[in-house]
């Protein structure tokens, strides 16, 4: 059996819809709640390599903090993206499903992760 991680927020829309996918399919991921335990640094870099993205990619740029931050700034390196992403996580993109520890993606839409259980 796969082994399934979800990084998942339970009031967005698109990550409930995600777990409730993969329950439907008969996978019941292990859950990271990442608002409540942020990932660190170095986890963040390894699902940013999974993901194949750089790390502006995976950073919600409509939230207040992208903004107030002012990490719309061409000039930001990765490594002081990937901080703000540790220090407020809500910048993550979500959910994210990872495989097996070896394959990961992005659910939005949610059918995207399908792709990842085959």
């Amino acid at each position: 059996m796969k082994q399934i991680t979800l990084y998942h927020n339970p009031r967005c829309s698109k990550s409930r819809a995600t777990l409730t996918l993969l329950n439907e399919r008969g996978f019941n991921p292990d859950i990271v709640d990442y608002l409540a335990t942020p990932p660190d640094a170095a986890t963040l870099k390894r699902l940013l390599d999974l993901l194949q993205l750089a790390p502006r990619a995976l950073m919600r740029r409509t939230e207040a903090e992208y903004t107030d931050l002012g990490l719309d700034d061409p000039a930001l390196d990765d490594a002081t993206l990937i901080a703000a992403m540790v220090k407020h996580p809500r910048l993550i993109e979500r959910p994210i499903v990872v495989v097996d520890g070896i394959r990961a993606a992005i659910g939005r839409p949610p059918e995207a992760v399908l792709r990842l259980l085959g």
